[in-house]
């Protein structure tokens, strides 16, 4: 379902949406944006948090990315689709981008004719196109690593925390080819793995989710490590949610089974593979997860069913 050239898009989502909505999966939204949301098919959107329903909350800022693959008619509800994200391409970002960076407005759509900010129309629809320009100019400010260092181990806490790609970094995302080499850096592996490491360890504090420590090498750097709850190879999304920050130790295991996370967040633990005295080590008294202050961060519960299902005790 596909009309006309691809473009691409912002679409709007609230954590407290009445919409059947999962970022790094599917975006729920009525007939009226049909059209819009069609040339985005084989192209990238970029969410956008807005104020909440009871205006106490919510970043004004976009916070992630992903390409969209198809869209589906709802099943139950008359006039509504979904469109499904492509697997293995949302992407969060390692800090919200607001609409005006350095006095500029990023999205041309909201630009008044004297430079300022547009309030209404346009800036309330919950999608609006955005040119190549202003996609790339979100993804600069998004994320700290720069993009000419691909493939090599990077460290957050040797970056500054308020840089971004950088103005030697931009440089390739000028001319012909500057939509085709930011995509080519998004779907980058080691890119999303650093990306991904970082945004689940700030989300802990730096803090393994499940003995409760917090260490550091003779550098400064956290032991913790960045743990997908369902795997990327099976299909598990790049996504905080989808992420525990770990011990070593607690992340071999994790992955490989001995311990999962129960529905009520406390822990389960293999008992005939993990002795004891290496649960009493490893694990706090009280076998409860730790979870993120920000609730945006917690992880999924069907992330975690996944793991427990299909990794747990196997």
């Amino acid at each position: 379902m596909q009309s006309g050239p691809m473009a691409k898009a912002v679409l709007i989502h609230k954590p407290d949406s009445k919409y059947d909505d999962d970022p790094s999966v599917r975006y729920d939204f009525p007939k009226a944006y049909l059209s819009r949301i069609e040339k985005t098919v084989g192209d990238w959107i970029v969410y956008y948090e807005p104020r909440s329903a009871n205006q106490n909350t919510g970043r004004l800022a976009y916070f992630a990315t992903a390409q969209v693959d198809r869209i589906q008619a709802h099943a139950d509800l008359k006039d509504r689709f979904f469109a499904f994200m492509k697997a293995g391409t949302f992407l969060g970002f390692d800090r919200p981008v607001a609409r005006q960076v350095g006095g500029e407005i990023i999205e041309r759509a909201l630009r008044r004719d004297d430079g300022g900010l547009l309030n209404g129309g346009v800036a309330n629809s919950a999608v609006r196109m955005i040119d190549n320009d202003g996609f790339a100019k979100i993804i600069q400010y998004a994320f700290t690593v720069d993009p000419g260092e691909l493939g090599v181990e990077q460290s957050p806490e040797t970056i500054d925390g308020y840089g971004h790609f950088g103005e030697a970094a931009q440089q390739p995302f000028r001319g012909p080819d500057a939509d085709r080499t930011i995509i080519s850096t998004l779907i980058n592996r080691p890119f999303r793995d650093a990306a991904f490491a970082r945004q689940v360890k700030a989300a802990y504090g730096n803090r393994c989710a499940i003995s409760g420590l917090s260490l550091r090498n003779g550098g400064g750097r956290p032991e913790v490590e960045a743990a997908h709850i369902r795997p990327v190879k099976d299909g598990g999304p790049d996504s905080v949610r989808n992420g525990l920050a770990l011990s070593h130790t607690l992340h071999w295991m994790f992955d490989r089974g001995l311990i999962s996370i129960a529905e009520d967040h406390s822990i389960l633990i293999s008992h005939n593979k993990v002795p004891d005295d290496t649960v009493a080590r490893l694990i706090l008294p009280q076998r409860r997860l730790l979870e993120p202050a920000d609730h945006r961060c917690r992880p999924h519960p069907e992330y975690l069913r996944y793991h427990r299902e299909e990794i747990f005790g196997t």
